[in-house]
């Protein structure tokens, strides 16, 4: 395959400019409009020139395998590209958790408040979650149990689905 370079280079170069001014404006939380889906997308183009360069430059590539500065430097970025898969430690839960706790600790009929609904329509809808509601001081957390991930599940579907009360 003969690749051209006056083609090739420039593929890769603006793909690098495009990545490059995304990805910074992302990591400083800058970015507006399509950056972000810009910078996901046509970051392909980037993966793309980058062969195409490579192909076209292919004598000049292979001579980096046969250096030893050259070695180190891709032995050293494939080596953070390998720690890159390793997860941290976990820090705890994650920041939203105390909003649901919170959430559902309180009484129903604050819950019905922040859910903007009555506590009558709040009760149905915690009923139509297999759950059994008797009294308003009861809390979500009473109801469905310790099981962080169905309270977030069942708050999700209340609140979204809120019926504004008269106030």
């Amino acid at each position: 395959m003969n690749v051209q370079r006056s083609w090739a280079t420039p593929i890769a170069a603006g793909a690098f400019l495009l990545s490059a001014v995304t990805g910074v404006l992302i990591f400083f939380h800058v970015d507006s409009g399509l950056n972000k889906a810009a910078h996901e997308w046509l970051s392909w183009l980037l993966l793309g020139g980058v062969v195409l360069h490579v192909l076209a430059n292919l004598g000049g590539f292979k001579r980096h395998f046969s250096s030893r500065g050259g070695l180190a430097v891709m032995g050293a970025f494939a080596l953070v590209l390998a720690l890159s898969f390793i997860a941290p430690a976990a820090k705890g839960e994650p920041p939203f958790m105390a909003s649901v706790r919170a959430l559902s600790d309180a009484p129903l009929s604050t819950l019905a408040l922040v859910a903007r609904q009555t506590p009558e329509a709040l009760r149905a809808k915690l009923a139509a979650e297999g759950l059994q509601p008797s009294s308003d001081t009861q809390t979500l957390g009473e109801l469905a149990g310790p099981d962080m991930r169905r309270r977030t599940r069942i708050l999700a579907r209340v609140l979204a689905a809120g019926t504004p009360t008269a106030q």
